[in-house]
């Protein structure tokens, strides 16, 4: 098979290789691969297409008869899983450790260590395993090749097993004697708890609700987030020493100068729990409210049923939510005026459990302005409620909600529209009613502020810099949906950078520059000093042949705090076609709805855990394939002694036999290889 070097890389990265027969080789089968796609379920990834004929310019690459004064340097950086998700959690690190090749040092179990990584970053791996719509798996390289990684399963089955295994978190090594507020007991204000507290400053929560969890308790229906669950992953936070006050709102029941005067720094999380009101004539009937107010009054055990039809306006995750939920707690035909699903929400009365008997199927709508198509909602939400009998109808604008003698919505008048892009064409002509006796718009949330008006910024929301410092309040921190609301995830990443800030702020030190991929990154000397390591200290004087002292490693680079490595860098030839591990799932279709509150995933066994661990490609750092061992013409690259390896430090180039060929970094699949010292 004669092939010619050409400027075509399809999926390749970096600089040209000179040996290109090398490149062509799958790293699985040893076979040589055809075309650039998958036929019958097998990879047919190469770099290079038959007929390809233009030649590289070699001067550009330095190379002289086939060789050049490049050697190969590892660069590390950030995997677009890890880069993607907004607590900065370290995926492929505790992946590498699922898998069985960052084996831990200690004497722990592979399970507890991958949950003592997780954990860096994000202190609700059970929760956030079922619950977090994965943005990662959005941004995981194997997308071009298939599906995803299940990142989230194999989080889900770590989390679980470290509530069976009954895992907590260590008391701080210290205490500062410092002392932080913390208003809001939800993801962000516990996540800055448990932060803090690992800072060993002292935490008080400040919570208006009878419970801790925020929108996790309260705002997620309790069959996506089983409470024992729940509890389990609060409690060992608590277990820090974490101090707790329940049913108290700074703002009316604690006012924030007291607040101020008791504490050193506030950490502010107290969400976004206001629904906006939909903003249209009519819209301040009774029987309109919002998706946040619906999913409480559920949540707390106070709504049991509905009656009539109900409509959903948005297209969000929330409105799936309601829905779902609508279409479980069901219909009853004929209720009395405290029976009425507004009473109910708006906390004037609780549904009685003996009435769930006489309940049948709800008839519940989704009104959305747009095309389903382009519903922000997750996919499986949006398929989920469908299959379970919830009807949408896309591209209806509502204009005004229609009011019976009482005040109450009685139907909500609608307008058709088309898209032209972005571009509505609006049908005024073609507007009709719809018959409703309830209507929940999800719309937009905003902060209360009542009683700490001052931090209102106008729009219902929390300003903050890029430090989550509160601008207008010296010592005042913020996170969460009061900035924007957004994932669950994003308010633990918020809590991350905020405690890191707060901690600064503490200590009277400057608040040090933010790096730009800003998550919970690899950390190679950590992982030597962990394994007994570490290099000898550095006497700063002048020193040739660093690749023979101790106290630097080797050719290594990192880029991981500035640098995602996508997949035009990788080799994706290598990797074969491997189906996802799936999460069983229960079948629940409009026949069975009703009352079906189980859980819908069952999580993933050992076995399987493992298995889908194992479809990781390790973006931007070594998993010791061997390809470069195996293809290096020279036998420049060696494996590092086995009393000296740690992850990330697997291979070692002799530069005295290396000729800069570039086959190493041809055939590495992780994009980990890179020729030259520094010019790229």
């Amino acid at each position: 098979m004669a092939l010619s070097l050409a400027k075509r890389r399809v999926g390749g990265g970096g600089k040209p290789p000179l040996a290109k027969m090398f490149s062509v080789f799958s790293g699985g089968d040893g076979q040589i691969k055809g075309g650039n796609s998958m036929t019958e379920g097998v990879l047919t990834f190469r770099r290079y297409e038959d007929g390809d004929s233009i030649p590289y310019h070699y001067s550009e690459d330095i190379v002289i008869d086939g060789y050049s004064h490049k050697c190969p340097t590892y660069i590390h950086r950030t995997p677009p899983c890890q880069g993607s998700c907004p607590s900065g959690h370290d995926v492929r690190g505790w992946l590498s450790i699922v898998r069985g090749l960052d084996k831990p040092a200690s004497g722990l179990s592979w399970q507890e260590y991958a949950f003592r990584r997780m954990t860096e970053a994000n202190p609700f791996p059970a929760i956030m395993g079922r619950v977090c719509p994965a943005p990662c798996q959005d941004g995981c390289n194997r997308n071009v090749l298939e599906e995803h990684v299940g990142i989230n399963s194999v989080e889900q089955f770590i989390g679980d097993w470290a509530i069976a295994n009954k895992m907590t978190f260590a008391p701080p090594s210290r205490e500062t004697g410092r002392k932080v507020a913390v208003i809001g007991g939800g993801p962000g204000g516990l996540a800055a708890a448990y932060f803090l507290r690992r800072q060993g400053h002292g935490v008080t929560i400040f919570e208006s609700y009878s419970a801790l969890g925020g929108m996790m308790r309260f705002g997620i229906p309790g069959y996506r987030t089983p409470k024992d669950v729940l509890d389990a992953e609060i409690q060992r936070i608590l277990d820090m020493g974490v101090e707790v006050r329940l049913n108290t709102r700074v703002g009316t029941d604690v006012a924030m100068a007291q607040i101020e005067k008791d504490f050193e720094a506030v950490f502010w999380a107290i969400g976004a729990q206001s629904g906006n009101a939909l903003g249209i004539a009519g819209g301040e009937a009774p029987n309109c409210v919002s998706g946040i107010a619906f999913l409480r009054a559920f949540n707390e055990g106070r709504l049991h049923h509905l009656q009539g039809r109900v409509l959903v306006i948005s297209g969000g995750d929330t409105a799936m939510d309601v829905a779902a939920v609508a279409r479980r707690i069901g219909h009853i035909d004929h209720v009395s005026e405290k029976d009425r699903a507004e009473n109910v929400i708006l906390g004037h009365t609780a549904h009685d459990v003996a009435s769930v008997a006489r309940r049948e199927g709800a008839d519940v709508w989704i009104i959305y302005r747009r095309p389903i198509t382009k519903m922000p909602a997750t996919r499986h939400e949006l398929e989920s409620v469908q299959k379970e009998g919830v009807v949408i109808k896309e591209s209806l604008v509502p204009l005004e909600v229609i009011r019976g003698p009482d005040g109450r919505a009685t139907a909500l008048r609608v307008m058709p529209v088309e898209w032209e892009g972005s571009t509505m064409i609006p049908h005024e002509d073609k507007a009709f009613n719809i018959d409703c006796t309830l209507i929940v718009p999800a719309v937009g949330q905003g902060g209360d502020f009542t009683g700490i008006e001052s931090l209102n910024n106008g729009r219902g929301l929390m300003s903050a810099d890029r430090f989550y410092q509160v601008s207008s309040h010296k010592g005042h921190f913020v996170g969460g949906d009061v900035i924007r609301p957004h994932l669950l995830t994003t308010a633990i990443g918020h809590a991350r950078i905020a405690s890191d800030s707060i901690d600064h702020y503490l200590a009277r030190q400057e608040l040090e520059r933010r790096p730009k991929v800003d998550v919970h990154h690899f950390n190679l000397l950590g992982e030597l000093c962990s394994r007994g390591l570490e290099p000898t200290p550095y006497s700063h004087g002048e020193v040739w042949g660093t690749n023979e002292a101790k106290f630097a490693v080797h050719n290594y680079e990192d880029r991981a705090a500035h640098e995602i490595v996508t997949h035009e860098r990788l080799f994706l030839g290598h990797f074969q076609h491997t189906p996802m591990h799936r999460r069983a799932e229960v079948d629940i279709a409009s026949s069975n709805v009703l009352s079906n509150f189980d859980e819908r995933f069952t999580g993933l066994d050992e076995k399987q855990a493992i298995g889908e661990a194992n479809r990781c490609m390790s973006c931007g750092l070594c998993f010791e394939c061997d390809q470069c061992l195996i293809y290096c013409p020279q036998i420049a690259i060696f494996r590092v002694g086995k009393k000296e390896r740690a992850m990330g430090r697997y291979v070692d180039t002799d530069y005295a036999k290396c000729v800069g060929c570039y086959i190493c970094m041809d055939v590495c699949p992780t994009g980990y290889i890179q020729m030259g010292m520094g010019e790229d």
